[in-house]
């Protein structure tokens, strides 16, 4: 598999059901910079008055947003974002664990110039293979796709990673 070059057709490539969870979990706390566009797309898939869109219970939006399969690059970034902060938080965690990256709770901590230095092949490899042992192979694709988008730079090593996969 090749990665995807933008978050929407990553959000694509998802499982209805993937969408569904991503969805649940964006609305459960759902990120300010993105919340007006995510109504937007609520309001333009569903033809509602911006006003009914807000009223919507948070399963509802849910619901709504999970259909959508172009909800635009910075929302379905969003999704993506929420989806792995969510239910596959444990792959994050192992992931960093391998790489010997430090976080909290598979949120990288930003130390300094060290938070910007790309990841050494032997560290990717070996967090790749270690994704395999214990993940099933289209969620560490979708991770990895994820990680990469958000910042290609400091992730350039992972666009290889499939192969690693086997």
């Amino acid at each position: 598999m090749d990665f995807e070059t933008t978050a929407v057709r990553l959000w694509k490539r998802l499982t209805p059901a993937e969408r569904q969870a991503a969805a649940e979990a964006f609305w459960k706390e759902p990120p300010h910079e993105v919340l007006g566009s995510a109504l937007g797309v609520l309001i333009k898939a569903r033809h509602m008055r911006p006003q009914a869109a807000r009223a919507l219970a948070p399963d509802a939006q849910a619901r709504i947003l999970a259909t959508v399969l172009d909800p635009g690059e910075a929302v379905a970034a969003a999704l993506l974002v929420s989806l792995h902060l969510s239910s596959r938080r444990p792959l994050l965690t192992a992931f960093l664990d391998a790489v010997g990256l430090p976080h909290e709770n598979g949120v990288l901590k930003e130390e300094g110039a060290a938070s910007e230095t790309p990841l050494a092949e032997e560290a990717a490899r070996d967090g790749v293979r270690r994704l395999a042992e214990s993940f099933p192979k289209n969620e560490v694709e979708t991770y990895l796709n994820t990680l990469w988008l958000q910042d290609p730079d400091r992730w350039s090593i992972l666009a290889d990673s499939t192969s690693w996969l086997g």
